[in-house]
């Protein structure tokens, strides 16, 4: 059964809060380099907390994310479907690196980006890479979700969100990633509950496996790099007792900014929270799990912690956005944003694109 249409505010609340998250997280450079919780949480205490930063330039930029995350969504914004849209995605996300300046893009994007060959067959393509396993493709796939929304077009969501990642992160650690942000976006919208979205994510990874099988030339890389992303997944979940897609979350008895950051180090795979395709939108997921309806919790967890913390902050405020809109968010968190009216044409273009004939 396909899901009720959600207003377009919403829409417009997932792309604005995704760009917030991504600026409060990155505070231009000096937090996303930052390795510890506690010490960000008392820069944001002598700022006069969450409520008094005014989200704009030159002090508050966006950073790599949302640049990469608009050329997803106006790639999707044009309408364009299968190999047409691969190659919108590839020309998008090639001339979004010349919008880079102060914004701090992974090795990995840099590298995928100058391989591929747009409007050339197959020039949406790059080779297998074993160190492509960073969150570069998952913290631009949220708005994936808001095109392909319902149940019924989960394949396209797969096979979107999978082919947009391996654009760059051609290692199922990193399109893996794409594959959960988009995913987690689009269940936001549907209104799943939140203790049932990692189940969801393990349910949908043999679909994603079979469009990797079905679509690539030598499968056996991909293979031998699979079990990564789904093991840490499912260890993750063990551990907050939604292993059966239902609750109570488990969380530990102390669980603050210093306990925060011990924690997702321990999920990361190089000791950099937030970093790598499997672990950027699992904190996401924790941060929503722990922030219920609070605007201010969800930044406490995912956007102010030692790590990649613009990163886990766009994938946490898109889907927080999706689901409770502007409601509680101080004003100047997102209302003299970079970019803001790119940000809202392609929350409009989306919502009309996936719901204009309901």
């Amino acid at each position: 059964m396909d899901s009720k249409a959600p207003s377009c505010d919403l829409y417009v609340s997932a792309m604005l809060l995704s760009a917030a998250g991504d600026a409060l997280g990155y505070r231009n450079q000096l937090w996303e380099y930052c390795k510890s919780g506690p010490q960000i949480h008392g820069e944001l205490e002598e700022l006069g907390g969450l409520p008094k930063i005014g989200v704009s330039l030159p002090d508050w930029p966006v950073s790599d994310d949302t640049v990469l995350h608009l050329a997803t969504g106006e790639s999707l914004a044009t309408g364009k479907m299968n190999v047409d849209l691969y190659h919108q995605l590839a020309s998008r996300y090639v001339a979004a690196m010349t919008d880079m300046e102060g914004r701090k893009p992974g090795p990995t994007s840099i590298l995928g980006t100058s391989q591929l060959i747009p409007l050339h067959p197959d020039g949406y393509k790059i080779p297998f890479n074993p160190s492509a396993t960073g969150c570069g493709a998952a913290m631009r796939a949220m708005c994936i979700g808001l095109r392909f929304p319902r149940p019924s077009e989960l394949s396209l969501l797969v096979s979107v969100s999978v082919e947009s990642g391996k654009m760059t992160h051609n290692h199922p650690t990193g399109y893996l990633g794409s594959l959960a942000s988009a995913l987690f976006t689009s269940l936001s919208v549907q209104r799943v509950p939140l203790e049932q979205w990692g189940v969801r994510l393990l349910e949908t990874l043999p679909l994603a496996l079979d469009y990797v099988r079905s679509t690539e030339a030598d499968v056996g890389p991909h293979l031998e790099a699979w079990d990564y992303f789904r093991e840490s997944w499912e260890r993750y979940l063990t551990e907050r007792g939604l292993l059966q897609g239902s609750g109570p979350v488990v969380f530990p008895s102390l669980y603050g900014a210093a306990e925060r950051d011990l924690e997702y180090g321990r999920w990361s795979l190089d000791g950099w929270p937030g970093r790598s395709g499997h672990d950027a939108p699992m904190i996401a997921y924790d941060a929503l799990l722990g922030a219920g309806s609070s605007w201010e919790e969800l930044c406490r967890r995912s956007m102010f912690h030692g790590g990649d913390s613009d990163s886990t902050g766009v994938i946490a405020g898109c889907c927080w956005g999706a689901i409770h809109g502007l409601s509680g968010v101080p004003k100047g968190n997102y209302s003299a944003l970079e970019y803001r009216e790119r940000l809202e044409a392609v929350a409009r273009s989306l919502h009309e694109l996936a719901w204009g004939g309901h």
